[in-house]
């Protein structure tokens, strides 16, 4: 290629203006850091001229187009980090909010725009058409260097793993994902600046992949099926990086933070030798851990634990290919309690094998945790390359080619799911302790307010009784 011809000989080609923007603008229940850009501007700089907008903050996309003509980039990478909710009780969709700010750049500039991030890998034939980009980098956005040297080099970067090309066919997501990855951290950056006002949480990952099969994720497919960890000290030197930047809690962001029990404590052993003192938290599975597992990791700075039960019906659990029963999420949960940690679980009602006698089940068993937070989805979304879709074709709920980026839920032919919500509704509302959902505008304007007061992390525990 021309470029590594260049280099070779000595010879760079000039950096490129590269601006990448975080299109998400959900705050709901509070604002998430866009941990993925930091690492795509690890990759592609110092050798582009690298800016990151976040577009969640109030005025950004007010200011955009005067800081796109600024800038003048040769190149826009856009981080579509979600295409909907989730929410069957408030289904948003996001599609038309990515058209109308692609819309604003095309009229602003004729830079390429290129597609990333979670949402783009789970669609990207999809969103290419309905979005009308250049280019669309599925999996690692790492990758984006690859495109950069082949734009560089004027070669054509369709034999790229992972690059999507407007106007023609994908070839595939990539068998090789990268096994390193580091991440830039600019504590000066407007972005950074605005997580520091509202909340001071920050995102860390220990870790890509899943090895787990559940049938409704889509980590499997964004992140690949084997576990890529990083070295638990450089975890920890990331985390008091970010302490000392001034962040007051990090949310670990890994699909499960302890599918790997022995990485995990060792991450928090690093924590500990590297006196890492603001609080954190983490998704977890509800295994039946070791007796001080949590202890440790309470130890460690822990303070919140966020399990991912779906279910307290083993039926349920089985149908949904979850790694453990409900005896295990009990042992968790008491084990988590007796360290001193806040703890939520997310319970998923009305996906395949659910019927009325695993819902009273459930609910039975949910009323017995104590010291919680529950937080309930009813009906399971349905994405591609996931068993659920697989099992919604078969019992016909879809067809094989069914158009999924409109929000489509699978929903158990065993129940009239609007009586099932009614009664999701009437049972969360006894109970000041339980979520429907993603939350609502109420619920994000209270830790909105609580943030600017000062108060720190997800505080969903301020609903515990």
């Amino acid at each position: 290629m021309e470029a590594t011809g260049l280099r070779l000989a000595g010879l760079r080609p000039p950096a490129m203006k590269i601006l990448l923007i975080s299109a998400n603008t959900e705050t709901a229940p509070s604002p998430v850091y866009p941990i993925g850009l930091d690492y795509v501007a690890a990759t592609v700089s110092p050798r582009h001229n690298v800016k990151i907008v976040d577009l969640i903050e109030n005025t950004a996309i007010e200011k955009l187009t005067g800081l796109i003509e600024d800038f003048n980039p040769r190149l826009i990478g856009l981080s579509l980090r979600n295409v909907d909710n989730q929410d069957a009780f408030e289904t948003k969709s996001y599609v038309d909010n990515y058209k109308e700010l692609i819309s604003l750049i095309r009229k602003t500039t004729s830079a390429a725009i290129v597609l990333g991030g979670s949402g783009f890998t789970i669609f990207p034939s999809a969103l290419m058409e309905a979005l009308g980009a250049d280019y669309g980098i599925v999996g690692d956005g790492e990758r984006l260097l690859l495109l950069l040297d082949a734009i560089e080099a004027k070669s054509d970067p369709s034999c790229i793993e992972g690059v999507v090309i407007r106007n023609k066919p994908f070839s595939g997501f990539p068998d090789n994902q990268d096994r390193m990855f580091h991440r830039s951290f600019n504590v000066d950056s407007p972005h950074v600046r605005y997580y520091l006002k509202h909340g001071g949480i920050f995102n860390l990952q220990t870790k890509r992949g899943c090895p787990f099969r559940c049938i409704y994720c889509t980590y499997p497919h964004i992140d690949g099926g084997n576990l890529r960890l990083v070295d638990p000290d450089e975890v920890a030197r990331t985390a008091r990086m970010l302490q000392e930047a001034g962040a007051r809690y990090l949310f670990i962001t890994d699909s499960t933070f302890n599918c790997s029990a022995e990485h995990s404590l060792s991450v928090a052993k690093a924590f500990i030798k590297a006196r890492l003192s603001i609080p954190w938290g983490a998704f977890f599975a509800p295994f039946k851990p070791m007796p001080d597992y949590y202890k440790i990791m309470a130890d460690a700075g822990l303070t919140h634990v966020e399990f991912g039960t779906e279910s307290l019906s083993d039926p349920v659990l089985a149908a949904y290919a979850k790694p453990f029963r409900t005896d295990d999420v009990f042992s968790a949960h008491k084990l988590a309690l007796n360290a001193g940690l806040h703890i939520a679980h997310y319970l998923l009602f009305g996906g395949p094998g659910e019927d009325q006698k695993t819902i009273d089940e459930t609910l039975k068993w949910a009323d017995r945790l104590e010291k919680t937070i529950m937080i309930l989805f009813c009906g399971i979304r349905i994405y591609p390359n996931t068993p659920i879709h697989e099992i919604a074709v078969r019992d016909g709920l879809i067809t094989n080619d069914q158009d999924l980026l409109t929000p489509v839920f699978y929903r158990s032919p065993a129940l009239n799911m609007n009586q099932i919500e009614t009664r999701l509704r009437e049972h969360a509302s006894m109970r000041s302790n339980w979520v429907l959902g993603s939350g609502n505008e109420k619920t994000a304007s209270i830790v909105s307010r609580l943030h600017a007061r000062g108060r720190c992390g997800p505080l969903w525990e301020k609903l515990i009784a």
